[in-house]
């Protein structure tokens, strides 16, 4: 039985699963997740994310040069692309395929990366987004996502915070996946809207002077400069014979 039927682009991206040695399920998946929505079980072959995410995976322009190509929109390559970084992650972990994904969509393995809101409510991390588009695909559940780009929100969550926080984006790590520092997924940029813009104090001008040697002996015919000679003065043994400090 094909573990595909029934999803859009499960040829190229079944050739693409075998090409690098991963679950056809688990990338078919990823691609549901990133261009299909809560509750599809395929992708779409679409540009979003404000123009950056490109093809079935969105592959993001700013971190591959890949996805400045015109290959980026062809399915297949598309596919073989995201496989590669995918494959690459899940031996870079050690087979942990959950520290993958969230590698795959944040960069980190242990980060929640971008927040779905499902039908019923649940709210879940990306690698477990990904994964219950997995199960739904293992009972044969799922509908096809449309082939248009309105239906995916394309919200990559990484350049939201960004732009909210004043902060550059956080450069590729290597082998990091399409969605590469926050995927662009249906999700939304929940997390990312969710974060407060950081609260800077208002700069105090500090309330003491400091004044050169030359100022002071200056100042009131040397008397500042001969005040402060014998501050220090006090500070010195003069029977140590070194001039160490009286208490060291």
């Amino acid at each position: 039985m094909n573990p595909l039927s029934g999803i859009r682009y499960a040829a190229q991206i079944a050739a693409a699963a075998e090409s690098h040695g991963i679950d056809p399920r688990l990338l078919a998946a990823v691609a549901a997740q990133e261009t299909g929505g809560p509750g599809s079980s395929s992708g779409a072959n679409i540009v979003g994310d404000g123009g950056h995410g490109h093809g079935l995976f969105q592959i993001d322009d700013r971190y591959h040069a890949f996805a400045g190509t015109p290959q980026a929109m062809d399915p297949a390559q598309n596919a073989n692309y995201a496989a590669g970084l995918l494959s690459g992650l899940i031996s870079r972990y050690k087979g942990d395929v959950k520290a993958a994904l969230s590698a795959y969509n944040s960069g980190s393995p242990a980060a929640a990366g971008t927040i779905t809101t499902w039908g019923d409510g649940s709210r879940l991390g990306y690698a477990d987004s990904v994964l219950r588009h997995e199960a739904m695909l293992e009972g044969g559940s799922g509908s096809l996502a449309a082939e248009n780009p309105e239906t995916v929100s394309g919200v990559n969550a990484l350049s939201d915070y960004a732009a909210a926080s004043g902060a550059a984006p956080a450069p590729a790590l290597p082998g990091a996946s399409s969605s590469a520092q926050a995927a662009s997924t249906q999700a939304s940029s929940a997390c990312a809207a969710q974060a407060p813009a950081p609260q800077v104090p208002q700069w105090t001008a500090p309330q003491w002077q400091f004044l050169s040697f030359q100022s002071e002996l200056q100042a009131g015919g040397g008397a500042m400069a001969a005040r402060d000679d014998a501050a220090m003065a006090s500070l010195v043994d003069p029977t140590s014979g070194d001039g160490s400090d009286r208490d060291g």
